[in-house]
């Protein structure tokens, strides 16, 4: 049988698989088996924490019922860090139910000039938390790769997004999320708070990269952006 055409095709073809599996699975894991995996908490960063108080100071009514009224006192960055860590698990959790890595792949290759856009090409540093457990490659692009969505819209935008697509894309194929609000697209629930949260993570590690259009890295407010809200 080995020495046929098919039997060697078969001896050829195991060996590559071999191969591939040492190449790409056990070498990189032997490779970074001591990198601790970093929690949600650890990955509370300060373009996040920016976009996550930029959500509080946008639907502060919203955001009030979905997390609760900021202290204006006490571990104050304690708690909208422990806030921002419970929006990144909920609405990873929600990303995934919801199936939108069906459509959406969070792996920029190296082929293609696909940094050209989508960003940076991904590196194998980036997926080594919790809430790439497992990982979200992803094989499709219906919709955009969002491995570098951070701060490239605004908050609003993706909420009137989830609300209704085809108010932001005409042609979207992606499937409306109406439950996620009470009515109207300025009025997001929990659901699609985090959701959102999450999406603004993507990418929020890098400190700046050469996205296709312009792009500045959002700056930490000095003061909590609902202050102005606590004080009417």
């Amino acid at each position: 049988m080995f020495e046929s055409k098919s039997g060697v095709l078969l001896i050829a073809g195991l060996t590559f698989f071999g191969f591939a599996f040492l190449s790409n699975a056990v070498v990189p894991a032997l490779m970074y088996a001591d990198l601790p995996e970093k929690t949600a908490e650890e990955l509370v960063n300060p373009q996040l924490r920016y976009q996550f108080e930029e959500l509080g100071r946008r639907f502060p009514d919203a955001f009030v019922a979905a997390f609760g009224e900021p202290p204006t006192s006490g571990d104050v960055e304690g708690w909208w860090n422990a806030r921002a860590a419970e929006a990144l698990r909920e609405g990873r959790d929600l990303y995934v139910g919801e199936g939108c890595w069906h459509c959406h792949s969070q792996f920029v290759r190296p082929v293609s000039n696909e940094e050209q856009r989508w960003g940076p090409v991904a590196r194998s540093w980036e997926y080594q938390n919790e809430l790439q457990r497992p990982v979200l490659f992803g094989t499709r692009r219906v919709g955009p790769d969002l491995s570098r969505e951070a701060g490239r819209r605004g908050s609003d935008w993706h909420a009137v997004h989830l609300f209704d697509p085809t108010l932001t894309s005409t042609k979207s194929p992606m499937p409306a999320y109406p439950w996620m609000f009470d009515g109207s697209p300025d009025k997001p629930k929990r659901e699609a708070l985090a959701l959102i949260t999450y999406i603004q993570w993507l990418g929020s590690w890098l400190e700046s990269y050469p996205l296709y259009e312009s792009y500045t890295p959002a700056p930490i407010p000095r003061e909590g952006l609902l202050e102005e809200h606590n004080g009417q």
